[in-house]
């Protein structure tokens, strides 16, 4: 599929000079145009994490995290409002009652630790968004659960294209460790407000 999509091209997408490249073509729209690639990861095979570092590379790490975040949270949110509008008997149709009713669970008790540590997957975030639309998962714990997995994903990943820095053990573990940290975090303060 990827080869259909990308054909020869697909090397140059997992380059952060190359896609820098590509996004500086756009000129004064390259933040804009990063943002609206890592939008359309929700179906074709964007490689997101190589966006936010070419993002990180044109415009430093803050504002290449603020337009990586934007388009990450925007990515799960249409995910999300697509699974949201299909009527629930579709959604129980296409996952099957019994696959609905488990999902379902698991959206509300331990969804926003699978929605916020999937950001830091290739492919997972996408299909996770629409499932939890489709399961509906509630809006606010879906939306908080998104901000502390796309949040750290973007700073970690626009840091790296800003510095030049290939190192794939941190990035790893960061990508993985800050979204659970916030995570934690947003579920104890969301106890303490409802108690």
């Amino acid at each position: 599929m990827i080869w259909v999509i990308w054909g020869g091209h697909w090397a140059q997408w997992t380059n952060v000079q190359s896609v820098s490249v590509f996004l500086q073509g756009y000129g004064v729209s390259a933040g804009l145009t990063g943002v609206i690639l890592l939008i359309l990861d929700l179906v074709f095979p964007v490689p997101n994490t190589v966006v936010m570092s070419a993002l990180g590379y044109l415009y430093g790490t803050w504002t290449g995290a603020a337009l990586g975040f934007i388009g990450s949270i925007c990515a799960g949110m249409t995910g999300y409002g697509i699974g949201r509008l299909c009527p629930e008997t579709f959604s129980r149709r296409f996952l099957g009652e019994k696959d609905f009713d488990r999902g379902r669970r698991l959206c509300m008790s331990g969804g926003g630790w699978i929605i916020a540590l999937s950001r830091a997957v290739p492919i997972l975030p996408e299909a996770l968004s629409v499932t939890a639309g489709l399961l509906r998962m509630p809006w606010s714990a879906f939306f908080v659960s998104l901000c502390c997995g796309s949040l750290p994903m973007a700073v970690l990943f626009s840091w790296i294209g800003a510095t030049g820095h290939d190192r794939p053990v941190l990035t790893l573990v960061l990508s993985f460790a800050v979204p659970a940290m916030l995570w934690s975090f947003a579920s104890f303060w969301h106890r303490r407000a409802e108690a």
